[in-house]
C-alpha cells in the first residue's frame, strides 16, 4: 500500500521530511505511518509540560532528550531542532530559557500531531 500523495503533502506541510523519513524506514510507508501514530500516543510531550510546570529540570531534560531522538528518527526536522536547542539549554543550566521555548515547541508539535490525525482517518 503506497502512502497517498495527499498524506505526504499534509505531513510535509506540518514539518515532516517524508522523503528522509522513508529513507530511514527503507521505503516502508506502512511502518512510517505506524511509527507516526505511535508518536502521537507517546507520553513524553505531556511529561515535558508537567516537568516545566513543576520546574523539574531533570525530568524536563529526560523528556526533551527522548523527544529529540524520536523526532529525529521520524525526520520532524523543525521540531527536532527545537528539542535539540531545548536539551542544550537544560544541560547548560538554563531551565528558564528551555521553558520559554515551550510555546514555539507546542505550536510545531500540535501541527504535526494534527497532520498525523488527519492522515489516520
Amino acid at each position: 500500500a503506497r502512502m497517498e500523495a495527499w498524506k505526504k503533502e499534509q505531513l510535509t506541510a506540518a514539518g515532516v521530511d517524508v522523503h528522509g523519513a522513508l529513507e530511514r524506514f527503507m521505503g516502508n510507508e506502512a511502518l512510517l505511518e505506524r511509527m507516526l501514530q505511535r508518536f502521537t500516543g507517546d507520553a513524553n510531550y505531556a511529561q515535558l509540560l508537567a516537568a516545566a510546570d513543576k520546574r523539574d529540570a531533570e525530568e524536563a531534560l529526560r523528556a526533551a532528550h527522548t523527544l529529540k531522538g524520536m523526532t529525529g528518527n521520524l525526520s520532524m526536522t523543525a521540531l527536532c531542532s527545537l528539542f535539540t536547542r531545548q536539551v542544550e539549554l537544560l544541560r547548560a543550566g538554563d531551565p528558564d530559557g528551555a521553558y520559554a521555548m515551550l510555546p514555539e515547541i507546542t505550536l510545531a508539535y500540535e501541527r504535526i500531531v494534527g497532520a498525523i490525525g488527519a492522515i489516520g482517518r
